[in-house]
């Protein structure tokens, strides 16, 4: 896939590349269809068990969407809610996705490419990168469905904090404020990130893809039905169930079909 966004794959780990290093990584319009694009893909293929959201370099894992395009995307309140509603469905494509996903952040990780990294269910990040929402350093506002996942992480009062200050601030300051879930050297991120997706990825996929429902379903304020409670349950009825349960018995690996 051209335009921006690679994907590549090894095995049953996709990785999706943010590739536009000399502008920082930063999100043209076409760039947010081709994303969206390549997660609509990857979250109906069954092969697929990890997922691995990065920028291309070492710079920026992404600076968010390109200032240099506002001129003509959002000269105005009716173009620029336009735009919002083209992107954010095109982002919503990860939130939603059925697979386990994973930020490897390196870089500038500030604007849109916070709330990109925001929506991967793992963030694991280089100890140099930064972070931060300096929008009202451009008289900008960040929508309510930004905020909703600033707030999901830092909580109400550290995201105004966040962006009332409009500061750029380190990985281990993001750590504390639950923006990534863990911090490793630069040289040791790779590592990490890989060793992080094969462990997912080695698990029974159809138990993770539960796992991320389940979580996602709580978060809605309606009682659980009759039936939702029920589907927990149905992992006993699977032969990823037998085989695990098999292997625990047998002290060795157990190798997991999604079935």
């Amino acid at each position: 896939m051209t335009g921006g966004i690679r994907v590549e794959r090894n095995g049953a780990i996709a990785t999706v590349i943010i590739d536009r290093p000399e502008r920082m990584n930063a999100f043209t319009l076409d760039m947010y269809r081709r994303f969206g694009e390549a997660f609509e893909v990857l979250s109906v293929d069954d092969a697929v068990r990890c997922i691995i959201v990065t920028g291309a370099g070492d710079r920026a894992f992404c600076a968010g969407s390109d200032i240099g395009e506002f001129d003509d995307s959002r000269s105005g309140r009716e173009q620029a809610r336009a735009y919002a509603d083209f992107v954010n469905p095109m982002t919503d494509r990860l939130r939603f996705c059925r697979h386990p996903t994973v930020a490897r952040i390196s870089g500038a990780c500030v604007g849109g490419g916070l709330e990109i990294a925001s929506l991967c269910d793992i963030r694991i990040s280089s100890s140099d990168s930064r972070f931060g929402i300096p929008v009202n350093r451009l008289g900008l506002t960040v929508d309510y469905y930004e905020l909703e996942l600033l707030a999901e992480l830092a909580g109400r009062r550290g995201a105004l904090e966040i962006l009332l200050e409009g500061r750029v601030f380190g990985a281990e300051e993001a750590l504390r404020r639950n923006l990534v879930s863990r911090v490793v050297a630069p040289e040791e991120l790779d590592a990490e990130v890989q060793a992080t997706a094969e462990r997912i990825a080695n698990a029974a996929p159809m138990v993770n893809r539960w796992h991320k429902a389940f979580v996602r379903r709580l978060a809605d304020a309606r009682p659980l039905t009759d039936a939702e409670r029920d589907e927990p349950y149905r992992c006993y009825d699977t032969e990823d169930y037998r085989a695990g349960t098999a292997a625990f018995r047998d002290k060795r690996r157990p190798v997991f079909e999604g079935r």
